[in-house]
């Protein structure tokens, strides 16, 4: 099991800080969207250490926090603000457009909504001063982004491995637990080794980047009317799991919800003949049915079958 030691901003992480240590999800992006970020897998651990920093001693080149990591995603600065909010370690919308032009070293036009890139973090502890841990000689000042570790080669009394104890065990002795103990534990009450569910703000946001911010039945690339849709409802059990989800346009989301259109386990589409019964309509629909919808790269992402024909069975209108 890896661990990513994340360079973070003292600013950001003072942010979230602010409003309390624990954060069911967090944004820790990037100012620029870049090409993905595979340090670590969905389910391991994100260390967050401060910036070597002298006019702050007592937050200098500190380990102050823990969360498991959730996933990347390209967002532009609009999406990353809406489904995110504060907890972009930011006050506003403004803050962020300022942060990102300040590490960017150059104006982002007031029109513009740049893409950048977001490591998104779920069940994340903060640390406080008092509590942060000084980080180990072995991370490079030198290093701006992060260093990945493996757990179970570190020596017990390494800072990641005290780091990673007192998340898992608030209040326990840091050096109670080895790495290879460490690996077998539990994250806050739920095995952690592969994460199957994320955050729902984290699931808008991979469900969108695994399609390629384009939706799965129309091909249409508008952001702002793309929607990530739940295969099995939350309120009837789905979770939010990347395989639970499809993009979709909003008007195809709202006929998928209602049952008017499916997929079967194929991933094709099937439309109901209710949309013609009850609306004498929906001739493009059915002129495409039987096609199958355009899938994410990665086999584990696209639609589970099991999902998609509980939906056919249970919410589609046959």
């Amino acid at each position: 099991m890896k661990a990513f030691v994340g360079v973070t901003d003292r600013a950001w992480y003072s942010q979230l800080l602010a409003s309390g240590p624990e954060h069911a999800e967090v944004n820790f992006w990037f100012p620029s969207a870049g090409t993905g970020f595979s340090a670590v897998q969905s389910g391991e651990f994100f260390v967050l250490k401060t910036h070597v920093e002298r006019r702050f001693p007592e937050l200098s080149n500190r380990l102050v926090g823990v969360g498991v990591f959730s996933g990347y995603a390209r967002l532009r600065l609009s999406e990353a603000w809406r489904w995110f909010g504060t907890n972009n370690g930011v006050q506003s919308e403004a803050d962020l457009r300022e942060r990102i032009e300040r590490y960017r070293r150059e104006p982002v036009d007031r029109l513009a909504d740049p893409e950048i890139g977001c490591v998104l973090l779920q069940n994340v502890h903060f640390f406080s001063a008092e509590e942060s841990i000084a980080s180990s000689a072995d991370f490079s000042p030198n290093i701006v982004r992060g260093k990945t570790y493996e757990l179970d080669r570190l020596d017990r009394e390494h800072p990641v491995i005290a780091a990673v104890t007192k998340y898992l065990n608030p209040g326990a002795n840091p050096f109670d637990l080895g790495a290879r103990t460490l690996a077998q534990q539990q994250t806050r009450g739920e095995a952690r080794l592969v994460v199957p569910r994320v955050g729902q703000q984290a699931f808008r946001a991979l469900v969108a980047e695994a399609y390629h911010h384009r939706c799965a039945l129309t091909g249409d690339k508008v952001r702002p009317v793309l929607e990530a849709a739940h295969i099995l409802p939350v309120s009837t059990g789905g979770e939010h799991r990347i395989d639970n989800g499809v993009l979709l346009r909003s008007d195809m989301h709202t006929l998928f919800d209602r049952g008017f259109i499916g997929f079967d386990r194929r991933h094709a589409l099937r439309v109901s003949p209710a949309i013609r019964q009850q609306f004498g309509n929906g001739d493009w629909l059915y002129a495409r049915e039987g096609t199958q919808i355009a899938l994410p790269d990665r086999r584990a992402e696209r639609p589970n079958p099991d999902y998609l024909e509980r939906h056919m069975d249970e919410i589609f209108v046959s």
